[in-house]
């Protein structure tokens, strides 16, 4: 059991629109200095609940606490040690982008310069370029800077690569990484599993407005009833295929047998230890072998598999 006091509780939230159960009595802690992740398909409540716990949305239901300050009564101070960068950032077109942070920073009575912000999102050399001409990743970078103004202790970033190539997701995650070891504290929503893994501390596997597990990466892994997949390749048919050791469940697709097993190394050491008659049949070169994922872990919770 964590001792130390979370620096965000929320308890019992619920959100209901017309007839759609938003967010279904959920709670979270997040402490200091931790990537807390949000991980669902679109639909899942992700930005109902973020929204709700930067105070853009009222709950239904619940309490929230943020460094043991009521949301309801005390918003206008908690705004002054949080930053939101929202899925989507409009932004006046026609201004320079170290201008805009400038305007940004004029907004609070402490705040971080420009310049450094600017160096922090790795964007001098379109400090003096108009926003229109940025790309989507220099954008999103541009949302985070804007969002880092006032120096926050937490963040909140909603689904902050969705759109990205794979370049700019990874200049994403290392400013995100960067701040982590600022001490910042950071809640993110994203439906990517390798952003989720990458990134997070600690996730909260969402879908229809309810939190199914919250763990590490490592420990909801665990909660699956397999550890890996071995897919072999069989050169003759191999009928009834041999039990082995750790394995809890056996597929076959076509030429393939896929083996789902709790003990990766006492099933490896099985399958090369087969006898002749049986191991010629078996094409070892093209032997696959993958480890259970956060996104079978959804699939095997929801039946679904996680969709943008």
């Amino acid at each position: 059991m964590n001792t130390i006091t979370p620096v965000l509780e929320a308890k019992q939230i619920s959100k209901k629109f017309q007839k759609v159960q938003a967010v279904k009595s959920l709670n979270l802690s997040v402490y200091p200095g931790e990537i807390f992740g949000l991980l669902g398909p679109n639909g899942a409540g992700k930005t109902t609940t973020l929204e709700i716990l930067e105070g853009l949305q009222v709950p239904d239901t619940g309490e929230i606490f943020m460094k043991g300050l009521d949301i309801r009564k005390h918003l206008q101070e908690i705004r002054k040690f949080s930053g939101i960068q929202l899925q989507s950032t409009s932004i006046y077109e026609k201004i320079r982008v170290k201008e805009v942070l400038d305007l940004f920073s004029s907004y609070y009575k402490v705040s971080t310069s420009s310049d450094d912000l600017i160096a922090k999102v790795s964007l001098q050399e379109k400090s003096r370029s108009l926003v229109k001409t940025l790309s989507g990743g220099q954008k999103q970078r541009l949302a985070l800077a804007l969002a880092m103004v006032h120096d926050p202790e937490i963040l909140f970033l909603d689904e902050p690569t969705t759109g990205l190539d794979p370049q700019a997701r990874r200049n994403i995650w290392q400013i995100i990484l960067d701040l982590k070891s600022q001490g910042k504290t950071i809640l993110l929503t994203t439906h990517y599993m390798d952003e989720a893994e990458q990134l997070c501390d600690r996730i909260a596997i969402m879908d229809a407005g309810e939190i199914k597990l919250i763990g590490t990466p490592a420990e909801l892994i665990k909660q699956l009833p397999v550890e890996a997949t071995i897919r072999v390749n069989l050169l003759e048919p191999i009928l009834p295929f041999p039990t082995l050791p750790g394995v809890a469940e056996i597929k076959e697709e076509g030429k393939y047998i896929k083996l789902g097993t709790r003990d990766l190394t006492q099933t490896l050491r099985a399958l090369l230890t087969l006898p002749e008659s049986i191991s010629q049949k078996i094409n070892f070169h093209d032997l696959q072998i993958s480890r259970s994922t956060l996104e079978d872990l959804f699939i095997y919770l929801t039946g679904k598999q996680l969709r943008e």
